[in-house]
């Protein structure tokens, strides 16, 4: 026998519980004496705080909360902890102060408003946050002075604008203004003389945003897709008032902004669902090359003050992130902390592809495509599509605990990256404006003929699954096209537009009218709103559906699932239910997460496969 021609190494199946053993990380940062490194993680079942040293070595545990996930902010100058985290997934951040000694004290404690983190002052004497206490759709913005920790407002908002970055000499704060999900501007308030000045005046549909102020304060970059399709990144001179072009490719440019001296760069491209890295030293321009590094993206990248050391995360579709620390002087990188769990072998993980399919006007649907490793002519086997949340969400060639879980057992799955999803150009970006639920989801549909040319997918044994918008599109799917999907999977998903648009936070400010003019105003579009509403057509749905909710969901509400368990339970169609009484819009606990998923695959393997789940 040739080499060649010797049998493949059999694939290991796995637990969902041990695909959840992955580590997911929440933000690190490096102490002031950049020694050791802060990180949040969810490795004991929920999101907490650990330690470790930036050498390597063994990570330490600070907090140990049970019922809510703490995220890392940062270190303080003199090495005390800056922490958020919410109450039950109501998304109402507070922001939290550790001490040395593990005493925590509530910095924002008042009661029914979010406080949302804006970074440590240049000086390092104060840091920013941002809350809508005084005004629920509108959020100020508070200098934290650090030697009394008591805050004074530096910029009290009348409506209308996303506070952004403050100026180095605390003169400027940069601001947003949205006006439709395509169309936005970057604004400049003086704190001086209280004047707020427009930016980026224009006409037509362009998107511009803010990002930060140089660190010597002389320029505001700004993200903007003003004469082409993808955004790119410019330099406004707060002096002159001139602009010029600092980074651009041919994606859109996802993030830029500076190392605390101004030394590097970070400029991340999003390439085709993929992040693209570009370290920049500044006195050179040349890009800064980084050795050792495992395939993947470099994500997370935070530089220390000293600009001589950094962090960063690693991870692709087949691995989990992976913390690194990076020393510049010895041009060595460690990794700190691994997601993936070493029970699992990684050559049994399947890496994405990106693939391209024409959908029913001609418009190239971009979709990620994961194949089980046994799958062949011989050897079909049945698919499902994942929706992404948004709707102008993007689904992405990272690491996903659930798909590598899914397509471990057997299943196709393709992520649908529908008309209107973000990372694609702004005119694809807004092709599915007041056709949700129709153009969006026929893009969906027709993946299916994409998925029966490749010889190894059961035609008629594909479902369709997705969270939140991608929620609403498995109810549309199976209400509005009731013979394309042999399966729902709905998770936190939009059943009745009319409600959810009604029931979004005040503090969406004018994110919410956004959604308004792209998907319609429930005061004004209500007959299409009604249309578009699964809840009101569930007499339509004849296939198995799962649904899974979390009852502190504050942006699809509990009821929307409710309702349409009931209504659909009436047609005589099997459907299964699974709540989460301490979960909001997503999951923040690890263990209800493989309860979720392991039902996912247990109705998949009944109701789409034919069988009984034999191991979960």
């Amino acid at each position: 026998m040739l080499a060649g021609d010797l049998p493949k190494k059999p694939v290991k199946t796995y637990t969902i519980g041990q695909f959840m053993k992955t580590v997911r990380f929440g933000g690190a940062d490096l102490s002031p004496d950049e020694k050791t490194v802060l990180y949040s993680s969810n490795q004991d079942g929920i999101f907490n705080l650990y330690e470790v040293p930036f050498a390597g070595g063994t990570p330490k545990q600070l907090t140990h909360s049970k019922t809510e996930s703490l995220y890392v902010l940062g270190y303080l100058p003199d090495g005390r902890i800056l922490y958020s985290a919410d109450q039950g997934g109501n998304e109402l951040t507070h922001i939290y102060l550790r001490e040395k000694d593990g005493a925590v004290t509530d910095l924002t404690p008042g009661p029914n408003a979010k406080y949302q983190y804006a970074g440590l002052s240049h000086d390092r004497k104060s840091f920013y946050y941002q809350s809508n206490a005084r005004n629920k759709a509108a959020f100020d913005v508070f200098e934290m002075d650090l030697a009394t920790m008591k805050p004074r407002m530096i910029y009290e908002n009348g409506g209308g604008f996303f506070p952004g970055d403050v100026s180095p000499d605390r003169r400027y704060i940069a601001l947003g203004k949205t006006v439709t999900t395509t169309n936005s501007d970057a604004y400049l308030f003086n704190t001086q003389t209280k004047e707020v000045k427009n930016l980026t005046p224009h006409t037509g549909e362009v998107a511009n945003s803010p990002q930060e102020f140089s660190p010597d304060g002389a320029k505001l970059l700004i993200r903007t897709d003003a004469g082409g399709e993808f955004a790119y990144v410019q330099a406004y001179d707060l002096k002159s008032g001139k602009t010029e072009t600092l980074d651009k490719a041919s994606w859109d440019i996802a993030a830029d902004y500076y190392s605390y001296k101004g030394r590097y760069r970070v400029v991340s491209v999003n390439n085709d669902a993929r992040t693209e890295l570009r370290l920049i030293d500044t006195r050179s321009g040349q890009t800064v090359a980084m050795q050792g590094l495992p395939a993947g993206d470099v994500t997370g990248v935070n530089i220390g003050d000293s600009e001589g050391r950094m962090l960063f995360f690693v991870n692709s579709s087949n691995a989990p992130a992976t913390l690194f620390s990076y020393d510049f002087a010895a041009k060595k990188a460690t990794p700190l902390v691994r997601g993936l769990n070493p029970e699992i072998d990684p050559a049994d993980l399947v890496t994405g592809e990106v693939i391209r399919y024409k959908s029913f006007d001609g418009m190239e649907i971009p979709a990620l495509l994961y194949k089980p490793k046994d799958a062949s002519a011989t050897n079909k086997r049945p698919a499902i599509l994942s929706i992404h949340g948004g709707p102008g969400g993007q689904t992405r060639l990272n690491y996903s605990p659930l798909v590598q879980y899914l397509v471990n057992a057997g299943y196709v799955v393709l992520a649908v990256n529908n008309r209107g999803s973000s990372g694609y150009g702004k005119t694809f970006y807004a092709a599915d404006d007041r056709k949700h639920g129709d153009a969006d989801l026929r893009d969906c549909v027709e993946s299916k003929k994409f998925l029966a040319q490749t010889g190894y997918v059961v035609p008629d044994k594909i479902g369709i699954m997705g969270g939140s918008y991608g929620g609403y599109m498995t109810l549309a799917g199976l209400t509005f096209t009731p013979d394309e999907f042999a399966v729902g999977v709905d998770i936190f998903g939009v059943a009745n537009w009319l409600r959810t648009l009604n029931s979004m936070p005040a503090w969406w400010g004018p994110q919410r009218d956004a959604m308004f003019k792209e998907i319609g105003h429930p005061q004004t579009d209500s007959v299409a709103l009604y249309n578009k509403s699964p809840l009101f057509h569930t007499q339509r749905i004849k296939k198995p559906l799962l649904v899974i909710q979390g009852a502190n969901d504050p942006r699809v509400l509990k009821i929307e699932s409710d309702e349409i368990v009931a209504n659909v339970t009436k047609n005589g169609v099997p459907v299964e239910y699974v709540t989460f009484p301490d979960e909001g819009h997503g999951f923040a606990k690890k263990e209800n997460e493989i309860v979720a998923y392991e039902a996912v695959r247990k109705f998949l393997d009944k109701y789409l496969l034919g069988t009984e789940t034999a191991q979960r």
